[in-house]
């Protein structure tokens, strides 16, 4: 089924209209409700500092720090405030922290909702299929921060080799890279200076420990899931609580999101009721739930051996329950 063609019955262009209007408010709450959260735990991480606290601090903090790829997501759609130079600053600032530069990120991501699922065109799907091994690598950080640490030094250095890059698109990613890269010498030689090491205790390491937790719902969003064009069945939304979406950015509601990006982050469950209303239940799990399930078929087989246009990762009780009827 042509995914176009699945949306155009899902909403009215009225309801579409008023589902897509953006909010300043809307945008500074959660943005100032996030990094206040930041700031609570990086001074009570400070205060931690000898104790066994420490432990629990720094996981705050490194989860809260990770988690901030939701907004920098959302800003990148400019989907975060109505004023649009907002999203650009407070996404180069939010990338920056990510070590995932806006304007890299932002091509890779669009790729990705333009082609999802498509194994030679997704921007966050070119890779070989998993092994168990090269999926419990990856959902542990390991693989991810390695990508992300020699993509961005490698792309400094003007070499491009991502699919989804295209050639008037060149300069502007190793322009950004060079410029990030730059940017954090400099704050090692400070740091060094210093004598501290403020960089690790407050940002670095905590962001790294904690990254399993937020590859928790960076994996469930399409693995497992069909391969052919319908946004119904190649995407997933994630079964969690209050805390959590607020946490993602809204981004639990990720069927959703994928069918219509323009949709705001704040507007996302009432658009998901609009679609289960329309078509049924969307495909939904839990994120250990979820885990379970993949590590389970992984250990089976590889990813390569499951059917391509079918769903293999499934909550116990089945997928979709309908589907948007044929013309």
């Amino acid at each position: 089924m042509d995914a176009s063609f699945s949306r155009r019955k899902l909403l009215t262009p009225t309801e579409l209209r008023a589902l897509t209007e953006r909010s300043d408010a809307h945008g500074w709450a959660q943005m100032a409700s996030h990094w206040g959260a930041i700031a609570l735990f990086g001074i009570a991480h400070y205060y931690a500092m000898g104790s066994a606290w420490v432990l629990l601090t720094g996981a705050g903090l490194g989860i809260l720090l990770n988690f901030l790829y939701a907004a920098q997501h959302e800003l990148s759609h400019a989907t975060v405030f109505k004023t649009r130079k907002l999203n650009e600053v407070f996404g180069r600032i939010i990338g920056f922290v990510q070590i995932f530069p806006r304007d890299f990120d932002q091509v890779m991501h669009f790729a990705h909702h333009q082609y999802t699922q498509d194994w030679e065109r997704d921007g966050e799907l070119v890779r070989e299929p998993y092994t168990l091994t090269t999926y419990l690598l990856w959902l542990s950080g390991i693989t991810y921060w390695r990508n992300r640490v020699v993509g961005l030094f490698r792309r400094a250095r003007g070499i491009i080799i991502e699919p989804y890059i295209k050639k008037n698109e060149e300069a502007k990613i190793i322009r950004e890279s060079r410029i990030h890269v730059l940017l954090y010498a400099v704050l090692v030689v400070a740091e060094m200076i210093a004598g501290s090491m403020y960089l690790l205790t407050f940002w670095l390491l905590p962001m790294v420990l904690t990254k399993p937790v937020h590859q928790l719902q960076n994996t469930i969003e399409h693995l497992g899931l069909s391969h052919e064009d319908d946004i119904l069945e190649n995407t997933r939304s994630t079964r969690t609580n209050a805390l959590i979406r607020w946490l993602c950015w809204q981004m639990p509601y990720h069927t959703a999101h994928h069918t219509f990006p323009a949709v705001p982050f704040w507007k996302l469950r009432q658009l998901n009721d609009k679609i289960e209303a329309s078509a049924g239940e969307v495909h939904r799990m839990g994120w250990i739930e979820f885990q379970i399930e993949v590590i389970g078929k992984l250990r089976a087989k590889d990813e390569s051996q499951y059917p391509m246009n079918e769903v293999w990762v499934v909550p116990a009780s089945g997928g979709r329950s309908m589907r948007v009827p044929a013309e």
